[in-house]
């Protein structure tokens, strides 16, 4: 009977021990770790590039009509002026909207965007009943998708015959 016993505690020793070289074989398979992917640094440039529509009149009033950092395009509001700064369209508010849609398609031309690259716009008028008759007229310019934005009733804008203004947030897909 202690032959069988004795037998018995070998192989289970026996067994055991396998086990356990089983066991620390497994253990150092997990701690070999794979090399793991380094993610991909993408490069933008952060520079600010300005764009001056009206340069001697965007100097004379102290602004820049549009600046482009990395991909988003910063346009500042436009208005109906000829390049001298002097209003057009007096009293005409539909006419200085679209007076001041093709002032901000030459920005967006100048950047290599259009009307779809455009996420936010900010419209601002003194005469807020007569921009949502006219307001339509947006459908022209923004064929696929309207952007965000807010149309904002003012007491009045830079220059008293201005009765509209629109400003832009662009974003430039690569």
């Amino acid at each position: 009977m202690k032959k069988v016993n004795i037998l018995k505690l070998g192989i289970l020793s026996l067994l055991m021990t396998v086990s356990l070289l089983n066991c620390q074989e497994e253990s150092k398979k997990e701690t070999i770790q794979q090399p793991q992917p380094q993610p991909i640094e993408v490069v933008v440039d952060e520079t600010p590039d300005y764009f001056q529509l009206r340069p001697e009149v965007e100097k004379a009033y102290g602004y820049s009509h549009a600046v482009k950092i990395g991909n988003s395009i910063k346009v500042s509001g436009a208005v109906s002026m000829d390049d001298e700064g002097n209003p057009t369209a007096v009293g005409d508010l539909e006419q200085q909207m679209k007076n001041c849609y093709s002032d901000l398609e030459k920005v967006l031309k100048h950047y290599g965007c259009t009307f779809d690259d455009v996420v936010v716009e900010n419209v601002f008028t003194t005469n807020m009943p007569k921009f949502l008759e006219v307001a339509g007229y947006r459908a022209e310019i923004y064929k696929k998708q309207f952007p965000t934005g807010s149309w904002v009733g003012v007491k009045e804008l830079a220059i008293p015959e201005f009765l509209i203004e629109i400003e832009l947030e662009v974003h430039k897909s690569k």
